[in-house]
């Protein structure tokens, strides 16, 4: 099995590693293409920072930054993913091409988010996310969290195939709990769907590195990450270095065999 890397683009001011990167359309496409050239498989696209303080936008300003990015790259032969967790901006980016939706509250936020990836029968990508911290069996309560919210997604009309899920790394955990969920990711691995790891300059990545560096000089800390999951048989990872990680999980599969 060839491991999938999906890209980063975020097209924001304000995302805590690349904010202000790529959010015109022209930068964009360049750093897609360069992407593609370091063999992304997907590229994820988004105009929502969720970093700790991050500025709240409206549906409207979501729209205005990802969906000309979307239509641009229509003219490239890449799998393009939205990451937003609003019907709204799934439903235009779905009509600009893309093909997946990934959603960072696995369809709690926006009760129609199922309804709408059915409608184009698009895939999605399940995050694990809540208001509050886990108590207790971290990895229970996110597989039956996750599990609950594929099933609703089925019952919309999503196939099964097309529904993966993720463990949401730096999202209503704490360091301790994440390191618990790397390790046991086989548990969620096991579940019958597919799964993305998205580790990438994460604060548990600088915390295990405990160096202080600036967030764009984690990569070799997400590399081991991605090495790791797919040690522990996830199927994607997203990430900002894709050159970096092509490579490893590369090396990484040919192991594994």
């Amino acid at each position: 099995m060839e491991t999938l890397i999906m890209g980063i683009l975020n097209v924001t001011p304000d995302s805590f590693s690349d904010g202000g990167q790529y959010n015109s359309v022209a930068r964009a496409v360049q750093r897609v293409e360069e992407m593609m050239q370091q063999g992304v498989d997907i590229v994820d696209v988004g105009g929502y920072s969720t970093r700790p303080g991050h500025q709240e936008i409206t549906v409207t300003e979501e729209l205005d930054r990802v969906i000309p990015v979307i239509e641009a790259l229509q003219s490239l032969d890449v799998l393009l993913s939205v990451d937003t967790f609003r019907s709204e901006v799934a439903d235009a980016a779905l009509k600009a091409g893309a093909d997946f939706v990934n959603d960072q509250w696995a369809g709690k936020y926006d009760r129609a988010m199922f309804d709408v990836v059915a409608k184009h029968r698009a895939k999605i990508f399940l995050m694990h996310n809540d208001d509050r911290e886990i108590t207790g069996d971290v990895m229970a309560a996110i597989t039956e969290d996750l599990m609950q919210q594929a099933e609703r997604a089925q019952h919309a009309g999503i196939k099964h195939e097309d529904i993966w899920l993720d463990p949401g790394i730096g999202f209503a955990k704490s360091r301790a709990q994440e390191i618990e969920v790397m390790r046991r990711l086989d548990e969620l691995c096991s579940l019958g769907y597919k799964v993305l790891l998205a580790t990438s300059r994460k604060r548990m990545v600088k915390e295990l590195l405990d160096d202080g560096l600036p967030a764009d000089a984690r990569d070799e800390g997400t590399a081991a990450t991605t090495v790791w999951g797919i040690t522990k048989g996830v199927h994607a990872v997203r990430v900002h270095n894709v050159a970096m990680n092509k490579k490893v999980a590369r090396v990484a599969d040919g192991l594994r065999g």
